[in-house]
């Protein structure tokens, strides 16, 4: 079993403060632990040798109740510092993790499974929670508490010191042994769990597809059989869980009874005094009481770990230094020998080569091309979002290689072919990242004539609208934002002739003073262009 994942703790700063207050509040605990055991073992022996009533005990007892008090004070104080930490840790992960993804960009999630990365950003993080809230500080006790009590048992009674020492290294020994097996049970209920979340999702997005064809309910017997085999991993993981707290409890509890016989028989023999004696059997079950939960807490946060192995692997991919060369789209942008190879297959779906294109500024450009041909690609590589294996894509004299890609996207409008739509009002989704001015909002949302109220409630992805109205909503976010480029993928898709007839009439004013490059294959939209190109991967022609 791993003492602490170096990984996790290098991508959250958070964590070394967490450890840093585990470390203070561990040994304020470690000594209130030996105060209590010797007010404790003090206070018998004079009330049972001493004869002493309540009233001569008074003293001892209300500094007892001080310490009781002072113990809870301190597990009320690192429960709350733990779980602040373990949240500001998860968020810290949750940020660099959606980053990261941003960061790789859409090509690298063409050959991912969005349900896998959904249940890792999701429940994957969330389960690191014990690990960070309960594990780590845990970590901090073991090297603390059974250390000082065995320190003070030594002072007291070297044997039974001895007895402690000896038999503390079993219970990692056997903590180790059994985390071995838990890390392979736990792999594979995580992988259960993500290929279970991938399919389930998966179904759910193409349940209208799967209800035409009447295949929906074939579905059920798929999500049930995966559903029984995360059951049956979980339960297998919670039969080690169980059986191996059984195992570090007996542990314990033995090397225990070998103290108290220990003390027993000296004793009775007159060669230990009560108050040692007494002292020695309370301080015996602390020492081993912090390696008995560790191995509890750890079992808790065993689900979290098998998801860090994948959330760190995303986390440390390699992406390429961002640019910081200002560059503007008025400029003109140019393609110079582009070659962009397909993730799975150099010459698969969205693979170009050596592709050269010059896109005029304030021009409207069409293009046009079979399905696969790259076209997709192509706002990609203008986008900013995918990077050319070899040539250069530039605006101006600046590649987008070493442009400030931030700053250029702040002058980029993008339609992509699948917008999203976000729960909440059709005027809020077309003033995302705009101007929230109302005027302007009706403005655009009649350029790309949109049709439903601005005041209407979407739900989520645009629940409430169909595709064709989702699409114009989308294409009025893109008009309001006035980005000198306008990037659009099939703006007129899924729209009926008449409301096609409206557009070609309302666009014209929306694209004037702009650059445009837009994808169709629309023959009345292609008409709008100043110019036309056809793409099919290996070459571009007028």
């Amino acid at each position: 079993m791993p003492a602490v994942d170096r990984r996790l703790l290098r991508h959250t700063r958070s964590t070394r403060a967490m450890m840093l207050l585990s470390v203070v509040i561990g040994t304020a605990q470690a000594v209130l632990i030996l105060l209590q055991a010797s007010l404790l073992a003090r206070i018998i022996a004079d009330a049972f040798l001493g004869g002493l009533d309540i009233d001569g005990l008074r003293g001892p007892l209300a500094v007892l109740a001080a310490t009781l008090l002072g113990r809870a004070a301190l597990a009320w104080v690192a429960e709350v510092v733990a779980q602040r930490c373990s949240a500001a840790v998860k968020s810290e992960l949750r940020m660099r993790f959606l980053d990261k993804i941003v960061a790789l960009g859409p090509r690298w999630l063409t050959g991912e499974r969005s349900g896998e990365l959904t249940t890792l950003a999701t429940r994957g993080i969330d389960a690191l929670d014990d690990y960070f809230a309960r594990y780590l500080p845990q970590l901090v006790l073991v090297g603390i508490v059974p250390l000082v009590v065995a320190a003070r048992m030594l002072a007291a009674d070297w044997l039974s010191a001895v007895i402690v020492v000896v038999t503390l290294p079993l219970i990692p020994v056997f903590m180790v042994l059994v985390g071995l097996t838990t890390k392979a049970a736990t792999a594979r209920q995580w992988e259960t769990i993500q290929t279970l979340a991938h399919h389930f999702l998966d179904v759910l997005a193409g349940i209208g597809t799967l209800k035409v064809f009447g295949r929906s309910r074939a579905q059920v017997e798929t999500v049930r059989r995966l559903a029984d085999r995360q059951r049956r991993t979980t339960l297998a993981t919670l039969r080690i869980a169980f059986l191996s707290s059984l195992v570090l409890e007996l542990v314990a509890t033995l090397s225990v009874a070998l103290v108290a016989v220990s003390v027993g028989l000296r004793l009775v023999d007159g060669r230990l005094d009560l108050e040692t004696a007494l002292l020695v059997l309370i301080l015996a079950p602390e020492a081993y009481l912090p390696l008995r939960l560790l191995g509890t807490h750890y079992h808790a946060g065993a689900e979290g770990l098998a998801a860090a192995d994948r959330l760190i692997a995303i986390i440390e991919q390699a992406t390429p230094e961002p640019g910081h060369e200002p560059a503007d789209p008025a400029a003109g942008l140019t393609l110079r020998g582009v070659t962009v190879q397909g993730r799975e297959e150099p010459t698969g779906p969205g693979a170009l080569d050596d592709v050269s294109l010059v896109i005029e500024p304030g021009r409207i450009t069409g293009i046009v091309g079979p399905s696969g041909g790259g076209k997709s690609t192509l706002l990609g590589l203008l986008l900013g979002t995918v990077r050319p294996d070899r040539g250069q894509v530039l605006a101006g004299s600046i590649d987008l290689a070493d442009a400030d890609l931030e700053g250029w996207r702040q002058n980029v409008a993008w339609l992509s072919q699948d917008p999203t739509l976000f729960a909440g009002t059709v005027a809020d989704n077309i003033a995302l990242g705009a101007s929230s001015d109302e005027v302007a909002v009706r403005r655009a949302a009649h350029a790309a004539r949109v049709d439903v109220p601005l005041d209407l409630v979407l739900g989520e992805r645009g629940d409430g609208v169909s595709a064709g109205q989702r699409r114009r909503i989308a294409l009025a976010r893109a008009i309001l934002r006035d980005a000198p480029l306008l990037l659009l993928d099939e703006p007129t898709e899924s729209v009926d002739p008449a409301t096609e007839r409206a557009l070609l009439e309302s666009l014209p004013a929306a694209f004037a003073g702009r650059t445009v490059v837009l994808v169709t294959h629309r023959p009345a939209l292609l008409e709008l262009c100043d110019h036309v190109v056809h793409l099919d991967r290996t070459a571009v022609a007028a």
